[in-house]
């Protein structure tokens, strides 16, 4: 947020949201694969217009400073849950330090995949 924003749902009072926004945008549109997870943000960020743009996880729902280890600890919940389980905030929040305050978010499917060689 910029130093005097008061209206947190003005795009215009956060410096690189729309960045955020744009760029989630774009890998929407784009033509890969639709089982992607994102998770984007920073501190202070417009929580809610990154989550509408298509992102599933992003920070920071309470305008807060988050914690830098946050975002890798939901991305390592993510890559080591199997295929099979769908991975919410739920799941992590004992993990974060500011639990949903800092990061929340739709959820993902785990991408864990194992291979058996006989």
């Amino acid at each position: 947020m910029i130093k005097n924003g008061v209206r947190y749902n003005d795009i215009y009072n956060y410096r690189n949201s729309r960045h955020f926004i744009d760029a989630v945008r774009e890998v929407r549109n784009m033509k890969i694969e639709k089982d992607i997870v994102i998770f984007a943000g920073a501190c202070q960020s417009y929580y809610e217009g990154i989550i509408a743009a298509g992102a599933n996880f992003a920070s920071s729902p309470a305008r807060i400073l988050i914690d830098f280890l946050d975002p890798l600890i939901v991305a390592e919940k993510i890559a080591t849950t199997e295929l099979t389980k769908y991975i919410t905030i739920k799941d992590i929040v004992n993990e974060l330090r500011d639990g949903e305050k800092g990061v929340s978010g739709i959820g993902a499917r785990g991408k864990k995949y194992t291979i058996y060689v006989e």
